[in-house]
């Protein structure tokens, strides 16, 4: 296959597909243009931008979403995987409308920031004592800078492709201009013999290595058991902190990937879906790391933020985690996505396309490449102009994705909505095959 090849005829079709999505969405158009005058680019969050412009969303409802412009879209993005529950579970509306009746902001301890924080004790042992915060960006904020406190240590260690919101970004060689400055190690992921050398060369400086089960925006790319039993080893053996970054990965089984690997980290992180659709972060780890913030001891470190506590959060995600989130469900759900992706890709093995879905059980991404991805270094012969074609058709046959080819099953996904991806991409596998024929 000459790549340079394919990619000069899927820019050609692409930029057939974006006229076409241009003359079909005037109306999210014109809204763009408005929001312009407002907000730089008419954006607020750059992952969900998309060019020329971004579909504008009206109304959700079950495992579907409504664009401006009227028309409904079969949700297999799920909001980043923080719309796990769907856009109108009624325990979730319940809880939300029951915290409106009784009055918000009162600015004091209540019931529900208790009962939430048991709820999720129960599921992530690790995580014996923890505090809220409002996103999982924040989370890892908190964990991070708790873990340099804790031990008195300086550096943290990452992984190249990781995310850890939206300040600690390392999917390139340079650094993100807004990562914060913090002094990182960035370590190859899923490589034992390339960390362990970095982590041999600063042992009495690592104050925490962060690292997601799964990395979610570098592409659905899991780690090897032996690669996270390996971290657990050298940390417990140098004083270090473990931190498991599960705030997209903790939906995969009861008690996330922690419990699926029976690997216990010294912290944890959690975000996301677990606020039942609000703003929600936690974090949480050993007794004795977590009790820094204890106000009732002497020199206790202070952690502030309004809302991290709020009652809208507190409320439905207590009640996502009591009424809607049980094991059964999850494994059912996880079950459904790892037969969706496993359909995936004998369909497209076959095929012509370069195409490969990664992922484990509700998550998944679409990557142009046929190399066998274990990390974002396999990921350098990955044709991403047609990765964007693939959206531009996926959005026109009425499916909503996300451009960098994330795809996740919710739990009002239905068998149906599979069937219908499944028939959707089969016949994206046949329509462009010409584009990488010789």
């Amino acid at each position: 296959m000459n790549t340079a090849a394919v990619v000069r005829q899927v820019s050609h079709a692409l930029a057939e597909a974006k006229e076409l999505y241009r003359e079909s969405n005037t109306e999210s158009y014109a809204q763009h243009v408005a929001a312009s005058r407002a907000l730089p680019g008419g954006n607020t969050r750059t992952v969900i931008f998309v060019d020329p412009f971004p579909i504008t969303l009206t109304e959700g409802k079950d495992a579907q979403v409504k664009s401006l412009d009227g028309r409904w879209y079969r949700d297999f993005l799920g909001e980043y995987t923080a719309g796990f529950y769907g856009h109108s579970n009624p325990h979730l509306r319940a809880a939300a409308m029951a915290a409106l009746d009784r009055g918000w902001s009162m600015g004091g301890h209540t019931e529900a920031e208790a009962e939430m924080a048991f709820l999720l004790q129960e599921r992530f042992p690790s995580m014996e004592l923890l505090r809220f915060a409002n996103s999982g960006t924040e989370a890892n904020l908190y964990a991070i800078s708790t873990a340099m406190a804790y031990t008195g240590k300086k550096k943290i260690v990452v992984f190249e492709g990781a995310y850890h919101g939206g300040v600690f970004v390392f999917s390139g060689a340079s650094r993100h201009p807004l990562t914060a400055p913090f002094d990182f190690i960035v370590a190859p992921y899923n490589d034992i013999e390339g960390t362990t050398a970095l982590l041999a060369q600063h042992a009495n400086e690592i104050a925490a290595v962060i690292v997601e089960p799964m990395q979610g925006s570098g592409g659905c790319i899991p780690a090897s058991l032996e690669f996270l039993q390996h971290l657990r080893e050298w940390t417990a053996l140098h004083g270090t902190v473990l931190i498991f970054d599960e705030v997209m990965t903790s939906r995969l089984s009861y008690g996330g990937m922690q419990a699926v690997h029976t690997i216990t980290p010294d912290m944890t992180t959690l975000g996301k879906y677990l606020g039942g659709g609000f703003s929600f972060g936690a974090f949480g780890g050993r007794s004795e790391i977590m009790n820094v913030f204890n106000p009732l001891r002497p020199n206790a470190i202070g952690h502030a933020g309004t809302f991290n506590n709020n009652i809208f959060t507190m409320t439905a995600g207590a009640a996502g985690l009591k009424h809607v989130l049980t094991k059964s469900l999850i494994e059912e759900v996880n079950g459904r996505g790892e037969k969706l992706r496993r359909q995936l890709n004998e369909l497209v093995s076959g095929s012509s396309l370069p195409m490969t879905f990664t992922g484990r059980g509700s998550m998944m991404n679409v990557h142009m490449t046929r190399a066998n991805v274990r990390s974002v270094r396999d990921l350098k012969d990955n044709i991403v102009p047609l990765r964007d074609l693939f959206y531009y058709d996926m959005v026109r046959e009425g499916f909503w994705i996300a451009k960098r080819g994330m795809i996740n099953v919710s739990i009002p996904t239905t068998d149906a909505d599979c069937e219908a991806l499944l028939q959707a991409v089969s016949h994206f596998v046949e329509s462009r095959a010409d584009l990488v024929l010789s």
